[in-house]
């Protein structure tokens, strides 16, 4: 029995050994699963556990951070305020451009 996808519920599930994940420079390759329809992808949990081990031998694996924060209205756009902790872990100036996707259900920011 095929799986639907949880996040558009519309393609199915396949099996897939090439998911790339990025961290800080250092690029892993995982086997998981990707939905034919939206190409959103669900790595294996014990392959995503040797990644992480493998982060945290080479120093790299990020300090644990979900934050929630509210949206705020101005004019005819919604702000997102940056967390202080995170603009100093960051060295954020307030001048830096960014890049904006959607992905499902999610928001990525990321500093060009």
């Amino acid at each position: 029995m095929r799986k639907i996808c949880p996040v558009c519920e519309k393609g199915h599930l396949v099996p897939t050994n090439d998911i790339v994940s990025e961290i800080e420079g250092y690029v892993f390759v995982e086997r998981g699963e990707r939905c034919s329809n939206c190409g959103e992808e669900f790595p294996y949990e014990e392959d995503s556990q040797r990644v992480i081990e493998a982060a945290r031998k080479l120093g790299v694996w990020p300090e644990p951070l979900k934050l929630h924060r509210k949206l705020s209205k101005s004019g005819r756009g919604v702000i997102l305020r940056v967390p202080a902790d995170i603009e100093k872990q960051m060295s954020l100036k307030g001048k830096e451009e960014v890049a904006i996707s959607k992905v499902g259900k999610k928001i990525i920011v990321e500093i060009l």
